[in-house]
Parts: structure tokens; sequence; C-alpha cells
């Protein structure tokens, strides 16, 4: 079976497994407690708060260790969205293919707290306009929330240029950084948040961190013991912590080499398709794209029906976020890029893990799809 869908999730990766080991044993101390157990818990949470601070370009107290990426997505919206109330501040801007993590946050804050939302609209392949970011900001906006890299479609935003544009108004920019981790360098982003997520790079599912810069003021979502530096209180995922920062750690270390083959072989497929899969047509950005994403639609055909015929040969593939659970509604990434409901309900993405594969395999993966597409449309 050839696992094609690690953008929804990867396995946990054995080096992180040996690594978060002694934190589920032997090590088990509650990292608040005043004791040599807990101690050496707090030394090795601290350790891990401090390595991916490294890899995301922030400082260790920047880091808050997190449930996964929907948490820490939540935590950047509408913690610092509250927080500017203090400043009269209620307007924040997001585009409309983020993933739903950041627009229900957005849409919670308009039906509870009386937030105006902005949009921005997106070019067909998904990408944001610096100056369309520029003209939807206002005096009271509270913060903008981008996803840096789509989940659905792989499109890479330009990070730099939209900072800019928010370093120049002086509003917070949040990066959602989840898919982008791991495969884009993050150090020199110079956002004021970015949110990650483990089982994304190789580590398990339920533990993430938001990163944002001590300037920026946070209402925290959970209130208790003030664990977290009081940004986040309940007692901390020590071993999912080591687990993040070792994946992470791994990732970044190998990210330029493997981005480059796995580039390769992604490009690859992605002729193969289009050469031989009639009405295929590429989503997303042909050029800033994820190493690893190719996403297609097949009009004619429906996109579950193509799932189940290529689960049949073998493969495992998704038609879009795995995080709009039991949605059978189209794409709102690929409505939003223009594309029709109609032909939106026939996309299936192919997301490749780090691993190397064989030289002729994405051109015979290409011919499993082509006939999985000719199956459904017999």
């Amino acid at each position: 079976m050839l696992y094609l869908d690690h953008a929804a999730t990867s396995p946990v990766r054995p080096e992180v497994l040996e690594a978060m080991r002694p934190y589920l044993t032997g090590v088990f101390g509650n990292p608040s407690s005043h004791h040599t157990a807990g101690e050496a818990a707090a030394s090795a949470l601290e350790d891990a708060r401090a390595r991916v601070a490294r890899v995301l370009g922030m400082r260790a107290g920047d880091v808050i260790f997190t449930a996964g990426g929907t948490e820490a997505n939540n935590l950047a919206v509408k913690g610092i969205a509250l927080a500017a109330l203090a400043r009269e501040r209620r307007h924040l801007v997001v585009s409309p293919i983020e993933h739903e993590s950041i627009l229900e946050s957005a849409e919670y804050l308009r039906r509870f707290h009386g937030f105006d939302v902005t949009e921005i609209a997106v070019d067909a392949p998904g990408r944001i306009a610096p100056e369309a970011l520029r003209e939807a900001l206002r005096e009271d906006t509270a913060v903008i929330s981008l996803g840096h890299a789509n989940n659905e479609i792989g499109t890479v935003q330009d990070a730099a240029a939209l900072t800019a544009v928010a370093r120049a108004a002086g509003i917070p920019l949040h990066l959602d950084a989840v898919q982008s981790a791991g495969w884009i360098a993050l150090r020199d982003l110079a956002a004021d948040a970015m949110s990650i997520a483990g089982h994304k790079l190789g580590a398990p599912k339920g533990i993430g961190a938001l990163a944002v810069r001590g300037r920026v003021p946070l209402e925290p979502l959970l209130h208790g013991g003030g664990q977290e530096r009081g940004r986040r209180s309940g007692t901390e995922n020590v071993a999912g912590a080591v687990a993040l920062a070792t994946a992470l750690d791994l990732a970044d270390a190998e990210r330029e080499a493997v981005s480059a083959t796995v580039g390769a072989a992604t490009a690859r497929f992605i002729a193969a398709v289009l050469a031989g899969v009639p009405h295929a047509e590429l989503t997303g950005d042909a050029d800033h794209r994820l190493p690893a994403t190719a996403s297609f639609t097949f009009a004619g055909t429906s996109g579950e029906a193509v799932l189940l015929e290529l689960e049949r040969r073998g493969v495992i593939s998704s038609s879009g976020s795995a995080c709009a659970a039991g949605s059978d509604e189209p794409s709102h990434v690929l409505l939003a890029c223009g594309i029709s409901a109609e032909v939106a309900q026939t996309s299936v993405r192919f997301t490749f893990g780090r691993e190397p594969l064989p030289e002729d395999a994405p051109v015979r993966l290409a011919a499993l799809v082509a006939d999985a597409v000719r199956a459904v449309s017999a």
C-alpha cells in the first residue's frame, strides 16, 4: 500500500519515539512540581522549547506548547484579537482559503464579540496580493491570520511581502505554518506568530505549538494553574514536547535535500498525470507550491469514486482537507479559487512523505491514477 496522504498525518519517526520514551516511563514527573522528578521533566520541557524556538526564529519564551495545530490557530486568532479589545480594536483579516480552525475562530469572534471580519480575495492559484492585504487593513485591525502554505492545494504565500505590509501598519501577523514546517525555512519569516503541529512532521498526534513574539499581547483561552507563562494552563505534555522538538529538528536538518528530491519526484508525477489523464487540471500555484503536494480536479468524475478506485490499486490519497470531518460539501478552498462546485467535487490530493521513492514511481503512480479515472468515467 502506498500512503500519499502525509498532509493529513505522517507516521511517527523511530528517532522521535526513542527521544520521547524516557518521558513516558522513568522521567514522568509533573514539570510544575518542585522535586527531583518534576525538575527533570521541567528541564526536558525547556530544552524542547528552546529547540522549537531555534527552528522558528523565535525566543524560547515565545513558544507555547498546545494540543496541536487547531488549538494553536485558535489561540493565535482569539488570543491576539481578544487582547486587542483593550485598545478598541475589533477587526481582523483572513483569507477565504484558510484552515477551518482560523475561519471558525474568526466567525466565533464575529458572533460573540462583535468583530468585523475581512476576507481578502485570492487569485486562481490561491495567492494573496500584498496590495490586497494593505487595502484590507484598518486602524482598528487587531490581527491578520493567514496560512503560509495551503493544506489542500499546496500554494505557498509570499510571506516576506505579507509580513512587510503588516509590519508597516503595526498589526500582528499570524502565519499558520502547520503544512510548511519541515519543508520551508521558517526562521527568517519575521511573522509575529506561527503555528505548527507535530503529526505533520513525524511526531505523534496531540502536540503542537504556537510561537508568539513577546511584544504581542495574548489573552489565554485556557485558565488554571498558569503553565506556559500564564498563556496556556494545564499540565504540559512533556513527552509530546520532546517529540515535537525532535521531529522539527530532524525535518529542518534534512529540509533542503529532502525538499529538492521530493519536489523533483512530485513534478514528474504532476507532468505525467497532466499528460496521461484527460481533463485533469492541477490546482494551486504551479511554481509557488509545497514540494510534496499535487492536487488535481478530474472533471466528469467523482473525487470520492476516484479515491476508492485508487485504494483498490494500493494507493491511499484524499479529496482535500482531513479536518472537515464528515463533510461532502465542495472544498471552500477550490471555490475561493474560482473553481465551480461541480468540478471542485472531483478533486483528489496526493501528498508525499519525506522518504525517497524509486525513480520510476511517479510515472507508475500516474498510470494508476489514469486507470482509476478511466474506471469511474466508463
